[in-house]
């Protein structure tokens, strides 16, 4: 397990650690009964310090997800609630998981295109473009576009979470979004660090977002690799 650098916007690290365990429950490397390993040798294989994971592995109690039991360790439950900010992401490594982070690309108010879906209530969004990555493995570029009534969006503000975002400096939540999932050519906007050149057929994820309104306030496009990622969704 890796975690990401700390920038000035990034999740706290102990939210990084719980996140990751999360997604880790998820994806079915860690299992319902399972005893971490001791807290020293995690610690030290995450390059963090024992009161961070101490912070993270409380997060995971609080949800249900971590029996600590005195004298014995650490112990996976999955009766909990799964709850996370990065609930809607579903892209992982091929080998499950994967802690998500980003870095903006671009961001723009400007007017939404003529052949867009119909989305929110503004003729205008603010477009915000980004690479994605896993850990530090780099699977997809993407670009986001949030209705113009949202709010003002500023990108020293911005954070890995989107939707951490819009609920802290927005003051809305994304309850639920719908996606597509198909094959599209990689944008030609796309970075040189993107694993696939402009023009490659790869997955491709269309995705409309609300919050509390009968609009998407929300409308984004997801290229991504398919040699380093894939969708799931989890039906419980």
């Amino acid at each position: 397990m890796q975690t990401s650098s700390q920038t000035s916007n990034a999740l706290p690290l102990y939210l990084q650690i719980s996140e990751l365990l999360i997604r880790d429950i998820a994806a079915g490397r860690l299992i319902d009964g399972e005893r971490l390993p001791p807290e020293r040798d995690m610690a030290d294989e995450l390059g963090i310090s024992i009161g961070t994971l101490r912070k993270a592995l409380a997060d995971l109690t609080e949800k249900g997800l971590l029996e600590r039991i005195q004298g014995s360790g650490n112990y996976i439950r999955q009766a909990g609630t799964h709850e996370s900010i990065y609930a809607m992401f579903r892209l992982e490594l091929l080998s499950g998981g994967g802690l998500p982070r980003a870095d903006i690309l671009s961001v723009e108010r400007t007017r939404k295109p003529d052949d867009f879906p119909a989305f929110g209530t503004s003729e205008e969004g603010t477009r915000i473009r980004r690479l994605r990555y896993l850990n530090d493995v780099i699977i997809a570029v993407e670009e986001i576009w949030l209705d113009g009534d949202a709010g003002q969006v500023k990108r020293e503000l911005l954070s890995d979470s989107l939707y951490r975002f819009y609920q802290k400096h927005l003051g809305f939540w994304i309850v639920r979004a719908e996606d597509r999932v198909t094959i599209d050519t990689v944008p030609e906007w796309a970075p040189e660090p993107f694993t696939l050149k402009p023009g490659t057929v790869t997955g491709f994820i269309e995705r409309f977002s609300w919050a509390d309104g009968a609009e998407p306030v929300e409308y984004s496009r997801t290229w991504f690799d398919t040699a380093r990622a894939h969708y799931v969704q989890r039906l419980k």
